[in-house]
């Protein structure tokens, strides 16, 4: 779905508003597998999954391009590349396929960065845990009060050696989101010292429709790199494909540093899925109906939560999250793991609202 069709729909169905936007789903006739649970089976909400991925055209497509599967895919990617390309609004020669968007991390850690790294933390730790086995230093600043990124103490440690600013925004654990100007602003301000890179993994989920894509400033010629992925809205976390969005010169540096690439399977399944907008837009909404779900469990529980621009709830439970974690699993229900320094705060991804249900009453069980 192109960018500025996405925020038409934003618009049209009032996803800045908030239960209103719920009624829309009936309007899909869609035939979703709910995959019932299995007796004795976990729930995994654990891992920021599509529980309803991938769509039937995807899977359909699957099957039918088994085949194909003794075969490379660099003739497949080549189309993948111009559809995402056509997507994103830029040539084919910013865009640089990986396998997930944690290939694009790795790689553009190896290779933009440098001596140092500044990042968030907690934040999505692919990028930052790969430049460092490779020597690389990282500074971790701790998020803000609001559990945000601190952009003011991110720019007071830039320095001479500083070669990446990492910004998970929508940031993982956490959920929140950066203001737009602020967000622009710090890129633009910082780009020229290092290189900036924006991992938009959850940015399908953020309902604000005028929230900007870094890929505006990927455009403008910025030192600036955007991954995405399908693993989120798309369902394709299993197939592993994401890609990186970079000016050219960047992206070629970055397509030399991928080493295991994807698949041909992920790749015609990508197309596929790039196509199938009722899927995309149903997604989207199955995911705000289970996030005011877990908002109104916690809410009756009097548990402290952020508002996410994801698809997981970022909660403070007050207990040790190493302790939640086996009591939760005891119940049949697997939450996110560990993110110190916050232990006595959880993760949970959404799930279909079966499984919400299940979580609410795990959560009323354990917490009680």
């Amino acid at each position: 779905m192109k960018n500025i069709d996405r925020r038409s729909w934003l618009r049209t169905v009032g996803m800045s508003g908030s239960l209103a936007l719920l009624g829309g789903l009936e309007t899909f006739a869609i035939n979703i597998d709910s995959r019932p649970i299995l007796a004795g089976a976990p729930i995994r909400l654990n891992a920021n999954e599509n529980p309803y991925g991938p769509s039937e055209k995807v899977r359909k497509a699957l099957i039918s391009d088994l085949d194909s599967a003794c075969r490379y895919p660099f003739r497949a990617l080549s189309g993948l590349v111009d559809l995402l390309a056509e997507k994103e609004g830029v040539s084919r020669d910013h865009i640089v396929v990986t396998g997930g968007s944690t290939e694009g991390l790795k790689a553009a850690g190896l290779v933009y960065g440098g001596e140092e790294i500044i990042a968030a933390d907690p934040t999505f730790q692919a990028l930052l845990r790969y430049a460092e086995n490779f020597g690389t230093k990282v500074h971790r600043i701790p998020l803000n009060d609001e559990l945000g990124h601190d952009l003011e103490a991110m720019s007071e440690r830039i320095n001479e050696r500083t070669g990446l600013i990492f910004l998970c925004n929508p940031n993982n654990p956490s959920g929140t989101l950066l203001p737009a100007n602020e967000l622009r602003d710090f890129c633009l301000s910082h780009e020229s010292k290092a290189v900036i890179f924006s991992d938009e993994a959850y940015y399908d989920f953020i309902t604000e429709a005028d929230y900007p894509s870094m890929v505006e400033l990927v455009k403008e010629g910025k030192n600036v790199i955007v991954s995405r992925t399908f693993s989120k809205v798309y369902g394709l976390a299993g197939l592993r494909i994401g890609y990186l969005i970079a000016k050219p010169e960047m992206a070629r540096k970055l397509k030399a540093a991928v080493m295991a690439m994807t698949n041909i399977l992920a790749i015609e399944a990508a197309k596929v899925a790039l196509s199938d907008d009722e899927f995309y837009k149903f997604s989207i909404l199955k995911n705000q109906e289970a996030k005011q779900y877990i908002y109104g469990i916690l809410g009756e529980m009097n548990i402290p939560y952020l508002e996410s621009h994801t698809n997981f709830v970022f909660f403070k439970t007050g207990r040790n999250i190493r302790e939640l974690i086996p009591s939760m699993e005891k119940e049949g229900v697997v939450i996110g793991r560990p993110f110190p320094p916050l232990y006595n705060w959880a993760r949970i991804s959404t799930g279909t609202m079966e499984e919400m249900t299940l979580f609410g009453r795990a959560l009323n069980k354990v917490m009680s």
